[in-house]
């Protein structure tokens, strides 16, 4: 059999990596739409602790180098770029605790912090990106939702930077209040560690009783089972 040929254009076939850049913004800046805020969460997954929002308008001028999806980058990079966008941006935080996402819901628990982050931006946003599929509902600007928001707008990556570094900063303080379940290190991901803790301890008061996990479903057993599944 004749051996297959190569392509020539081998990145055709392959998934180009995102790399988050300030289009988006410029864009809706020739609209007629200044200052622009990016916008996202962290904290969506864990079974435990608050979904964290922030809102960033970054100055043209003073961009931080190498803002990504914060997924993206290390611990320490994490921190030495919150640093940067402190010092340089215009940022507003916000927070839904396991008592509102239990009470409403994860998305809309996530979209309210999101709302009140954008709100509470010291400069009014003109226009606003959000990573994923929402807009939150209540803003007095417009907005666009954009898929991967955070490895393709320069504002939304600092926005995710922010919300992961403070929500890890919250996980870490509280871990000194219930040290029996590790938050410090998994940061309420349902992880070994976390399971045991819960198993050995029972739920604690930053738990979210709503997520299916820890929901209540008729057996003990199933409780833990459905955990290893996340």
């Amino acid at each position: 059999m004749k051996p297959r040929t190569p392509p020539d254009s081998p990145l055709l076939f392959e998934e180009v990596p995102l790399v988050p850049d300030f289009k988006l913004e410029l864009k809706a800046r020739k609209a007629g739409h200044w200052p622009v805020a990016g916008a996202d969460e962290a904290g969506r997954g864990p079974l435990a602790g608050p979904v964290v929002a922030a809102a960033v308008i970054l100055d043209p001028r003073r961009i931080p180098n190498g803002l990504n999806d914060s997924k993206q980058l290390s611990a320490q990079r994490r921190e030495e770029l919150f640093v940067q966008i402190l010092a340089t941006a215009t940022v507003s935080i916000a927070s839904s605790s396991s008592t509102r996402i239990d009470l409403t819901d994860i998305r809309k628990a996530s979209l309210d912090a999101m709302r009140r982050a954008i709100c509470g931006l010291a400069i009014p946003a003109s226009y606003v990106l959000t990573d994923g599929l929402d807009v939150p509902p209540g803003l007095e600007c417009p907005g666009q939702a954009v898929v991967k928001g955070d490895a393709r707008s320069v504002s939304i990556a600092a926005a995710s930077i922010v919300a992961k570094v403070t929500r890890d900063r919250m996980m870490a303080r509280v871990h000194l209040v219930f040290p029996d379940y590790g938050f410090a290190a998994h940061v309420g991901y349902g992880t070994a560690q976390h399971r045991a803790g819960i198993e050995q301890h029972g739920p604690c008061s930053l738990h979210r009783m709503s997520f299916r996990p820890l929901k209540k479903n008729g057996t003990e057993g199933a409780m833990m089972d459905e955990m290893l599944e996340e």
